[in-house]
C-alpha cells in the first residue's frame, strides 16, 4: 500500500512494503527522489535495520550462534502496519516476530515516520526496546535522487557541497564482499567542501564518510541551482553512492552503524558504531530533505 503526504512546500509517497519512501516532489511538482529504473538500480530509499551495509558472509554470531542476513538487513523487505497517518505525516511500524527472530533474536518495534516540516521533509527512525534485554542495532538511511533533476542537466554538473571545509580519507570497500577496510584509505577531499561528481568515483562502491565534520550536505547543480538539501546531524557516519553502471542518480545515505570491518571479528556485539539500548527505552534518528 502506497502512502502519500502533503504540505504547501511539497508531497511524498511512502510505501507499507519496508516503509519506503517513494517519491518526494517540490511544490511545483518536480520528483528528486530517485525512481527505481532497474536498468540501474531497483531501489528508491530502503530503510536500513538493524544493520548498514554487509556482514562477514552474510552471517553474524549473537549469544553464541549463527545468524544470516542479507546486506543492510531486514527490514527494508518487511511490511509495515500503517499506526498513524495525517496530511502531512504518516507512521508505519515493524514489531518483532518470530520471522524476524529468525534473523535477529531481540523483540523491538521499528517507527518509520515520515512528515514535513515547512519545507523540509523528515525522515525519523523510532527504534523501542519492548524487550527485557539491551538491544543492539544500527539503523541508517539510503535515498537516492535524480541526478541530473531535470533535463536541462548532466551528472557532470552537480556537486555534493558540505557545510564545513572537509578533509576525508575514505576507507576503501571490498567490493567482493562488502566490508570496510578501515586501514586503507582515499583522500576524497582536503580542507574543501566540494566533490563534483563523476561516475568514476563510485567504480569501487560507496565514499565512506566515518569523520564529518559537517551536518549539512547538498546535491546540487552548478548550472540550475536544482537538487537537495539533507540535514544528518543525528547520524555519526554518511555514504555517497551511485551505481558502477553509470546510473543518473546519487545517493546520500545517513548511518548510525556500518558495514562489518575487515579488522572486526564475527560477533555483532563488536561491530562498530552500534547503539545499545536499554529496555523500555527508545532512541530517535531522524534526517531531514529539503528541495532546492
Amino acid at each position: 500500500m502506497i502512502v502519500e503526504i502533503h504540505n504547501a512546500y511539497g508531497s511524498a509517497a511512502v510505501s507499507t512494503s519496508g516503509a519506503e519512501l517513494m517519491s518526494f516532489r517540490g511544490r511545483d511538482g518536480v520528483e528528486y527522489l530517485w525512481q527505481g529504473d532497474k536498468t540501474y538500480w531497483g531501489g528508491r530509499a530502503p530503510v536500513l535495520f538493524p544493520i548498514v551495509g554487509a556482514l562477514r558472509d552474510g552471517h553474524t554470531r549473537i549469544d553464541g550462534q549463527f545468524y544470516e542476513m542479507g546486506r543492510h538487513g531486514f527490514a527494508r523487505k518487511m511490511e509495515f502496519a500503517v499506526t498513524e497517518q495525517k496530511e502531512d505525516s504518516v507512521t508505519m511500524t515493524l514489531t518483532s516476530s518470530e520471522e524476524t527472530k529468525k534473523f535477529y533474536p531481540f523483540d523491538f518495534a521499528l517507527h518509520m515516520t515520515y512528515r514535513f516540516e515547512g519545507e523540509k521533509l523528515v525522515n525519523e527512525f523510532c527504534v523501542e526496546n519492548i524487550g527485557d534485554r539491551t538491544l543492539p542495532f544500527a539503523v541508517g538511511g539510503h535515498p537516492a535522487f535524480n541526478c541530473p533533476v531535470t533535463p536541462e542537466d548532466t551528472f557532470e554538473d552537480y556537486v555534493v557541497e558540505f557545510e564545513k571545509p572537509e578533509t576525508a580519507n575514505c576507507p576503501l570497500i571490498d567490493m567482493s564482499n562488502g566490508l570496510i577496510d578501515f586501514h586503507t584509505r582515499t583522500t576524497v577531499m582536503e580542507y574543501e567542501t566540494e566533490i563534483p561528481m563523476r561516475h568514476n568515483l563510485f567504480y569501487k562502491d560507496a565514499l565512506v564518510f566515518d569523520t564529518p565534520r559537517s551536518r549539512v550536505v547538498r546535491l546540487v547543480s552548478r548550472k540550475t541551482g536544482r537538487g537537495v538539501e539533507m540535514d544528518f546531524s543525528d547520524f555519526c557516519y554518511l555514504g555517497i553512492w551511485s551505481a558502477v553502471n553509470d546510473g543518473p542518480y546519487v545517493a546520500l545515505e545517513p548511518w548510525a552503524g556500518c558495514a562489518t570491518g575487515k579488522d572486526e571479528d564475527d560477533e555483532f556485539l563488536h561491530k562498530r558504531a552500534l547503539t545499545h539500548l536499554k529496555p523500555g527505552k527508545k532512541a530517535v534518528f531522524a534526517f531531514s530533505v529539503k528541495a532546492l
